[in-house]
């Protein structure tokens, strides 16, 4: 008896890949750049690598959306990757915000050639020698011999691929490894701060510990979602939750475990407590790129969970997005009224924002999908912008210097600076003329027209409330005096100049006109079905 054994080859679109397969393909070549290229010509090679790869692989999503035309979207990988409206959006967005943040990432001195001493001025966030213990001699060494952090950058590019999956996987593993890929570079990177290494050291493992117990609860609702569906495609378990032919309770539990996963990524309360940390802790370009980048990844994935695969399970779900927006806005705002230090509370401010935007998804309508794109959008760029000039203000010694108390007279001596934070912190509060007023509105009318007018009035109150914490900052630059040993902003390169510069004109410019990017979050409000 002869039975013979079909084997099916898979057929993979590369060309809807190609954004992703571009940065997948920079990530491996920055590790063997690493490999064998020499100590003192890696920098140029990896800061080149990503920013021409981040660079290519925008090209290409600008492509692809061009080509999909009246098309809701394309499948690939056998249903595995969606490349739709949305998830090109979201692709496009997150490698705007790489770029700035590999600007960032690579600001540090770098010596002449055939100099032994790096130059004066400059600045450097990452430790010259991470498996050195905190302040070993070898540490010291490495730093004295001007040795510069390259692995950050190949590390960056596989966080950003894993990103670019995330938002665009059309089925649950195929999500959480995107998940796992995003994830695992961003715990190696918040532990290599070059000052204040045990709290960096500290940060990583405490985001390390607390994200493998999310993936942990991810992984176990994907699980419970296949036993009650038979599938893991998110149109598969749609199909199945409409026929209703499975034991409901089954696909609840496995719908609570997967909001577990999304909601730490997010950082919505009661899964905030690692941002805090994890945000003061990490080396500064790394908080802002994270805090930006790894926001938009995690809401574009919720978005697709509950707008593809269980959005016939609303009148379950919603309420529970409900309780956790409303804690998340009230807990974000109230604790951030309290921080002294201004990277705690920006870190609050962040888990305020988180629950913003949720009132965007939780109205299950097209507008809440279209608000929410614009939100995430703004959001990434002002926080990016905000953190970039965080890291400028530094202490005699060189260290940032982000107790708020000795941020007083700041914007007195130095008005542009001043002038720059506070139109963050303004966008940040939803002041008019800045994005964040106009995020706000957007995601709140969306939430007031798919029934979600008490969400909204919570809101607008925390809203009001968060406002008063923004201008205590912009109070404290401009109308009080300075300390004896004030603080001085150090002068960046032409990278961190460039950041600061095009976040602020995009976070005023989106809010003196932004119906530009509306309209392209309007027509990105159809996720492929």
């Amino acid at each position: 008896m002869n039975d013979r054994i079909s084997v099916f080859t898979p057929n993979v679109e590369y060309g809807l890949l190609s954004p992703m397969l571009i940065v997948f393909g920079v990530a491996i070549a920055g590790v063997l750049v690493e490999a064998f290229v020499p100590r003192n010509g890696r920098y140029r090679a990896q800061l080149t690598l990503a920013l021409g790869g981040s660079v290519a692989a925008f090209v290409a999503v600008v492509l692809l959306a061009r080509d999909l035309g009246d098309a809701v979207g394309h499948s690939a990988v056998l249903g595995a990757v969606a490349v739709d409206a949305p998830a090109l959006f979201l692709q496009g967005t997150i490698l705007l915000v790489a770029i700035l943040g590999i600007l960032l990432i690579a600001e540090r001195p770098i010596p002449a050639r055939g100099d032994s001493e790096p130059p004066s001025g400059g600045l450097d966030a990452f430790t010259p020698q991470a498996s050195a213990v905190a302040g070993s001699v070898a540490e010291q060494v490495a730093a004295k011999a001007a040795v510069m952090q390259t692995e950050v950058f190949p590390l960056t590019m596989f966080a950003v691929g894993g990103m670019l999956l995330f938002g665009a996987s059309d089925d649950l593993l195929t999500m959480f490894i995107a998940l796992e890929v995003l994830s695992l570079p961003l715990y190696l990177m918040c532990g290599l701060a070059r000052r204040r290494r045990l709290l960096s050291q500290e940060a990583a493992l405490k985001y390390f510990l607390l994200g493998a117990f999310s993936s942990a609860f991810f992984l176990y609702g994907v699980a419970l979602l296949y036993g009650y569906a038979g599938t893991l495609s998110l149109d598969g378990i749609a199909a199945a939750v409409a026929d209703g032919s499975g034991k409901t309770s089954l696909a609840l539990i496995g719908t609570g475990l997967l909001l577990v996963g999304v909601l730490f990524k997010v950082g919505a309360v009661p899964f905030h407590s690692w941002i805090p940390d994890v945000y003061q802790g990490a080396p500064t370009p790394i908080t802002a790129f994270m805090a930006a980048a790894t926001k938009i990844a995690a809401f574009g994935a919720m978005l697709r969970i509950f707008y593809v695969a269980l959005p016939e399970l609303r009148d379950d779900w919603r309420p529970v997005l409900w309780a956790v927006a409303i804690l998340t806005m009230v807990i974000g705002t109230v604790t951030a009224v309290t921080q002294t230090d201004v990277k705690r509370m920006l870190a609050y401010s962040a888990i305020a924002h988180t629950g913003f935007i949720l009132t965007g998804v939780i109205a299950v309508n097209e507008a809440g999908l279209s608000s929410t794109l614009f939100y995430l959008f703004a959001y990434g760029f002002s926080t990016l912008g905000a953190f970039a000039v965080v890291g400028l203000v530094r202490n005699s010694a060189g260290d940032e210097d982000t107790a708020m108390v000795r941020w007083a007279g700041l914007g007195r001596r130095y008005p542009l600076v001043g002038v720059v934070f506070s139109l963050f912190l303004l966008a940040f509060a939803g002041i008019p003329l800045t994005s964040g007023f106009v995020s706000k509105f957007a995601v709140f009318k969306a939430a007031g027209e798919g029934g979600a007018i008490p969400l909204v009035i919570v809101g607008v109150i925390a809203s009001a409330v968060a406002a008063y914490f923004y201008v205590r900052v912009i109070v404290l630059m401009f109308f009080t005096d300075p300390p004896d040993d004030a603080p001085e902003v150090v002068v960046p390169s032409v990278m961190t100049t460039a950041v600061v510069t095009v976040t602020a004109a995009v976070t005023f410019a989106l809010g003196a006109l932004p119906q530009p990017l509306l309209d392209l979050a309007n027509n990105a409000d159809q996720f492929l079905r």
